[in-house]
Parts: structure tokens; sequence; C-alpha cells
């Protein structure tokens, strides 16, 4: 993805781009993109090394959200406290009840989690135990790639496309006989881009029918309207689709740990043949996903509030000479001029923890959106390490 370090990124919504192109009904077409398949992912996280002596002002480096949990759930977290000696698989099975009448599915259909990277990692042991290959976009989210190589598969990493979209025809032409899964991150982390939402369901359709496709949506409900963007339908009309939702983000409970999967029945058996589902949630957690799930009103207010501040972020590091890629998510991510090391050290001597990749090895700077005020403190320190 040599053009990362060169481009000048587009300032509109990638939604309204245009001119995506079906995909490729022959064979051959698909045969043509198997060269751009890479043999290891071009984006590295790089160490984080606070001070401990340094106070933290701003902790933008793990895409929480500030303003999280609701009040509703933790009143709700706060009574349950003195619950902590029963097990909480009523409560499981009510927060399972809630999500399959709102993604229209059957209870069946539902898996709980301890949050959407447990769920990914369980689905990773579930079909690659024995081998075989996955296949992802690169750069993007890796735990379930890194499960799958830790048991024994590999990956077949297809490189994002220019506008940073899933390169959906590299991916439906990566898919051989030994393809035991296919993830999709959209939107997309650590790079905050979309891919057309239904380009990716005319994707899973078609991949689904030689194998799972998981599609990752953690961060979907920073979109207004997100129910119209989703894959999940797809699971209710048949498809062997997984798609991935967690509380850690929106909801604001990203160290209480919870998730959920939505997937056909025999998937979900096939996961949970293995490992079990509600046995590693505590039931203040439940209680809290419960109370924030229909909270509606706080992930409403959540999602103005992170609009808000990623608009704010977007025109003051561009007013610095900075071009992010566009964000969708609660973060974004933009290449630095500075070595990652030096640029790291000035922003934590300032106590802002901020996030940075090497992209292609070019150094880049993620940040996670955190309060306005927060915001003013990290353009306020990019402006001292610009200097």
């Amino acid at each position: 993805m040599k053009h990362l370090n060169r481009r000048t990124w587009l300032k509109t919504s990638i939604l309204g781009l245009g001119g995506i192109t079906a995909l490729p009904a022959t064979l051959s077409a698909l045969e043509d993109r198997k060269s751009k398949w890479l043999s290891k992912s071009m984006v590295k996280e790089l160490p984080f090394n606070a001070d401990p002596a340094v106070a933290m002002k701003a902790r933008l480096l793990a895409n929480e959200n500030p303003f999280g949990p609701s009040e509703n759930a933790i009143k709700a977290i706060s009574n349950s406290i003195s619950m902590g000696n029963r097990y909480g698989h009523a409560d499981a099975a009510y927060l399972i009840s809630l999500i399959a009448e709102k993604e229209g599915v059957k209870p069946e259909n539902i898996m709980l989690g301890p949050g959407s990277t447990d769920l990914l990692e369980k689905t990773a042991i579930s079909l690659c135990r024995k081998g075989g290959n996955v296949i992802s976009a690169d750069p993007s989210y890796l735990s379930l790639v890194n499960t799958a190589i830790a048991i024994g598969a590999s990956w077949k990493a297809v490189p994002l496309k220019e506008d940073q979209s899933h390169d959906l025809n590299g991916m439906l032409a990566a898919i051989d006989s030994d393809t035991k899964l296919i993830y999709v991150c959209n939107p997309n982390n650590p790079m905050g881009s979309i891919t057309d939402f239904d380009q990716v369901k005319t994707f899973c359709k078609q991949a689904s029918m030689k194998t799972p496709v998981f599609v990752d949506e953690a961060y979907l409900e920073f979109l207004d309207n997100p129910e119209e963007k989703s894959a999940v339908n797809l699971v209710a009309e048949g498809h062997d689709v997984i798609v991935a939702r967690t509380f850690s983000k929106i909801h604001g409970m990203a160290g209480l740990r919870i998730g959920y999967m939505v997937a056909t029945e025999e998937r979900i058996k096939s996961v949970t043949d293995l490992v079990r589902s509600t046995m590693g949630l505590c039931i203040t957690s439940l209680k809290g996903a419960i109370a924030s799930f229909q909270d509606e009103s706080f992930i409403a207010k959540c999602r103005d509030l992170n609009k808000a501040s990623r608009e704010f972020t977007s025109e003051s590091i561009h007013a610095l000479g900075y071009q992010e890629i566009p964000s969708y998510t609660s973060f974004m991510i933009f290449p630095i001029r500075n070595d990652a090391k030096s640029f790291s050290k000035s922003m934590l001597d300032q106590g802002i923890g901020i996030r940075m990749y090497a992209i292609d090895e070019k150094p880049w700077c993620r940040v996670s959106m955190g309060t306005m005020d927060e915001m003013h403190l990290f353009v306020d320190a990019l402006k001292v390490t610009e200097a």
C-alpha cells in the first residue's frame, strides 16, 4: 500500500464517492486480483510507554467513550453488586431476548461474550483449529487474525483500496478450498474508514456461499441510522454471516467487558460446543448492559458529542497542515511529519495519551475522541509538538 504516504486524503464522504464497481462475475477477473495479497501486515502498533510521573490529562489512546457508562447503567450496576454471589444466567437470557427483538432474529441466533474481541477469538478457534486460512483487509483490526495464526491457520491479507475501503473484489478472489473465515471490520479500525454497506451485504451473500463471513460492527453505532447499515439482517435471511457488536464503545462500558454476536443457529452452536458463553459474564456487567441497551437517549447524546469532537479535531489538525483519513468512528488517524518516538514522547510529556502506528513504514498518530476540553488539550499539545 505504497500510496498511503503520498495520497492527498479525500475530504468528502466515502459513501458519496460513487463509481463502486460490481463484484466480478468471472473467475479470470477474480484471479487477476491475487497479486495484491500481502504476506504480512503493513501496519504495526507501536509500544505505548507513558511516564508514570506525568499526570494523564487526556486519555485518547484506546477508543474509549469519555461520557459513559450511562447514569441508568451505573445505577443498575450499583444495585446489582449485592447480587454478586449469584450467577447471571437469567439476566443473560433477558439481555439476549432484548437483542434478538431489536435485531429481528431468534434468541438462538445470539451469543454473549466479555466484549466483541472475545467473540472474534472464539470464532477463530472454532473454525481454524484444524488449519486453513482466513481472509481480511489490511490495515484492519487483527485480533481474530492473530488468534487464527496462533492456532495454525494462515492469513491472506488484502490491501485496502485507495479510498481506504475494503477491496471486496480482492477478498472474493482470495477464497479457496482452505478458506475457513473472512473478516470484515466496518467501520474499520485503525483507519476509521467505511466500506459501502450495500456492497458489503452483496459481498456477504456471495462469499458466505463458500465460507463464513464475520462482520465486525463495533463502531457502527457512531453512524447516523446505524440499523440501516448493519449486515445483521442477512442472518435472518439464512446466510452464513456473523455480526459482532460491543458495549465497549458507544455504550461506554469498555472496562465492564460485554458484547454479542449474531449468527445462524448452526454457527452459534459450533462455537458454544467448544466454549461456554454466559459463564464468562458477571451479573454487574449484564445488569449494566441491559440498562444501557434500553437507554436510547444516552446513545444518541454520545453520537452527537463524538461527532462534534471529531469535527473540531479535523478542522484543527487541518489548520496545522495535517490530513486525516475521513473518520466515521470514535477516533481518527493521520500521518505525522516527526518520527513516532519523539512525537509520542512530546505528547505524553504534556499529559496527552495517543496511539502510534507504523503504516507502510511511515509514522501515524491515532487519536481517540474525548470530551471537547480534552480535544482542545490535544490540539494545544500538537501545536507544541509541531513547533
